[in-house]
């Protein structure tokens, strides 16, 4: 590699360490502290650096703590592209989620450090939770380039590889809204089989037991 190319790698790296950096600031602070009770400017201090610094990285506070679990979204993609071709585009996405929970090289949220403690933290507060929110809609829209490549069509001709997508990213939202709601930090990967179970399970055959159908004739009297 020619000297521009090491300049231009060793930079690369530093900018990356500078990134971790902040983003590990901001994690251990927000967690320790409460969000609200964290300013941008205490991050940067943190990770001694300045202000300026920080804002070269991330637009808020809250972009800065949620970067840990930024590339999940990535892995899951990273996996579905892998699944094999003739797998229907829902399994594919159900094993591709799967194989991120228990990617020993990887560690999904379940069996990293305080993870738990964040989507706790962003269920009750309201900037943390939306700003995670556009993190899943942008791997969404990965997702849903990704089915319709398998399947082969134009997701702006083709429903399928959107409802495919939302389907398998709202069992998954369900397993992580149980998961943080349930005190026990273990569960994720049960949950995530149980959400995606319901899909394909009893919700599609049959109502529950003692369920009423539904009629445009409920209420009326026969004559």
């Amino acid at each position: 590699m020619n000297r521009d190319g090491n300049t231009t790698e060793r930079r690369s790296r530093k900018a990356r360490r500078t990134r971790d950096t902040l983003a590990r600031a901001a994690f251990e602070l927000v967690l320790d502290r409460g969000l609200r009770d964290v300013t941008v400017e205490e991050i940067a201090e943190r990770a001694d650096v300045d202000r300026r610094t920080f804002s070269r990285y991330f637009t808020s506070k809250e972009a800065a703590v949620l970067d840990s679990v930024r590339g999940d979204g990535d892995r899951i993609n990273d996996a579905l592209r892998a699944r094999p071709a003739d797998e229907p585009p829902l399994t594919a996405y159900r094993r591709a989620v799967l194989d991120w929970l228990a990617d020993p090289e990887a560690a999904a949220w379940h069996r990293r450090p305080r993870i738990y403690e964040l989507l706790v933290l962003a269920e009750q507060e309201p900037t943390l939770y939306a700003a995670f929110h556009h993190i899943r809609v942008d791997a969404q829209e990965d997702s849903v380039a990704i089915v319709a490549q398998r399947l082969g069509t134009d997701p702006r001709q083709d429903i399928r590889p959107a409802v495919t997508v939302a389907a398998g990213a709202g069992a998954l939202l369900a397993a992580q809204a149980a998961w943080v709601r349930g005190g026990c930090p273990d569960e994720l990967p049960r949950l995530v089989e149980q959400a995606f179970d319901a899909l394909s399970g009893e919700l599609l055959t049959r109502l529950p037991a003692g369920a009423a159908s539904h009629s445009t004739t409920e209420g009326n009297s026969t004559s």
